[in-house]
């Protein structure tokens, strides 16, 4: 008999990838989805499908037990929202109501791998040559951060979780929204980058995460956190020159003064009331920031992580899947 998984946040451009890698590992899935999230991209899978009320504990504690869950992957949240507070709500307070009901829950669950961020740790300083590690002191200068981390503390004050803390850096790859917007402007003839500033950055392949998510499902380690990323360092114009090499384009590479990006960020929030666009105030931070290379040391040695993407590599596959998709 199958072992069982339920995958939050399934339909979403991170949940396809863990979909696609939870079935091919031959477990049987059942995908978490609201009920308007489109599912059409995840028909070709043999999966199930659940909804959940992340406001209430007895009720998720009724759903887990009904399907009898081996394996919580937790990857649904927030990646743009109004403020700390729907944030905190969506982020750390439904990570917390489900952690709870799982434990309070007669199922026979193995696992509960959370989905956080390196956002959670924050950047650090150009001039820190030392990769930032699980152990690195908490700076992060975003609320979408500040609420990983705090879910992230919600979830190590629950006893008897067995629980895994993933902590992703940049994830792109086949079917990502935010980062596309770069290809597709290069595409255009622009190269653009907000100030002059040097940067370290870090970046990991989805299909790398998916797999160190289901690495981390079968590890016996608990209550552990780890960086994930695919191990190297890159300048802050690596992915712009890779992405014209393999589209064969040329950009103009432009610099645009710091102060005008976060006037065009305020303006673009005031005009679109219902809906945080991708250039927000938020974002600006992360996009600024000096350094977030990181050391996968630990999960290198626990979980046997061994990312068979770099950047180039990556680039190549997912840029392919946008032009036979049509995207680009």
């Amino acid at each position: 008999m199958k072992e069982r998984v339920l995958i939050t946040g399934a339909s979403g451009f991170v949940g396809y990838h863990l979909v696609e890698e939870a079935v091919n590992a031959g477990l049987e899935v059942y995908a978490a989805v609201r009920a308007s999230s489109q599912v059409d991209h995840l028909k070709p899978f043999p999966i199930q499908y659940t909804q959940l009320d992340f406001n209430s504990i007895s009720v998720l504690q009724k759903e887990l037990e009904e399907k009898q869950y081996t394996y919580i992957i937790h990857a649904a949240g927030s990646t743009k929202a109004k403020g700390a507070q729907e944030y905190n709500k969506v982020n750390a307070e439904f990570t917390r109501n489900l952690a709870q009901a799982a434990v309070q829950a007669n199922i026979p669950l193995k696992k509960f791998v959370f989905l956080s961020s390196l956002a959670a740790l924050g950047p650090v300083a150009y001039e820190q040559t030392t990769p930032i590690t699980e152990e690195s002191k908490p700076n992060p200068v975003t609320d979408y951060g500040r609420s990983k981390l705090l879910a992230e503390q919600y979830l190590k004050e629950i006893n008897e979780l067995p629980l895994v803390v993933l902590r992703p850096t940049a994830v792109y790859g086949p079917r990502e929204k935010d980062i596309f917007i770069l290809f597709s402007t290069i595409s255009k003839g622009l190269d653009p980058y907000i100030g002059k500033l040097n940067q370290r950055l870090s970046f990991v392949y989805v299909k790398d995460l998916a797999k160190a998510v289901l690495q981390a499902l079968q590890t016996e380690v608990n209550g552990a956190s780890y960086n994930v990323s695919d191990g190297n360092s890159y300048n802050r114009y690596t992915l712009a020159d890779l992405t014209k090499r393999i589209l064969g384009k040329k950009a103009l590479r432009l610099h645009l003064p710091v102060g005008a990006v976060r006037s065009l960020a305020v303006l673009s929030e005031l005009f679109s009331a219902n809906k945080t666009p991708a250039l927000n105030r938020e974002k600006i931070n992360e996009l600024i920031a000096e350094n977030w290379n990181c050391s996968i040391a630990r999960i290198q040695r626990d979980l046997k992580y061994t990312p068979e993407y770099d950047l180039e590599k990556g680039l190549s596959q997912t840029l392919q899947w946008y032009k036979v998709n049509k995207w680009l």
